[in-house]
């Protein structure tokens, strides 16, 4: 993945709970660093782009898809900046893809992405993203393709 794609990013500290007796960070803890960035990106949005109807009163976001790439460890205190970004959104879905870089190093220790479908709380059914948020993902990214129907 391009890095200069990405313009959103978190930093995470490898804890003490996180690691293995050896001191290597355990590799499903990658996936709450994703979803650490994750949320703060839709926060970032809602908050940068005005988005009201965006997780609030009848919807939330639910994952239908995780993956990830180990390169290389983490260990224990390891600072990391974990870059998220949007590359696509369909009509009640969209997808994130994500790198995380040791910052003491700068080297790029993993990479993933995911999928999110908006849900409708009391249907529990897939529901539209609301045109807003179209604008503001695209205003945001440089990259993104909108696939919308």
């Amino acid at each position: 993945m391009n890095k200069s794609l990405f313009k959103h990013s978190i930093l995470e500290t490898v804890r003490f709970h996180e690691v293995d007796i050896l001191g290597v960070c355990n590799n499903a803890v990658y996936f709450n660093y994703f979803e650490d960035a994750r949320i703060k990106y839709v926060q970032d949005l809602k908050k940068n782009f005005a988005l009201k109807e965006l997780l609030e009163g009848n919807s939330f976001f639910i994952m239908v898809h995780n993956e990830c790439d180990y390169i290389e460890p983490a260990f224990l205190d390891d600072e990391l900046k974990v870059y998220t970004r949007v590359n696509f959104v369909k009509n009640s879905s969209f997808g994130f893809e994500h790198i995380i870089e040791k910052t003491s190093s700068g080297k790029m220790i993993a990479e993933g992405s995911g999928v999110v479908v908006h849900i409708d709380k009391v249907t529990r059914q897939s529901l539209p993203l609301p045109e807003e948020f179209y604008k503001a993902v695209n205003n945001f990214e440089d990259n993104v393709n909108i696939l919308k129907t």
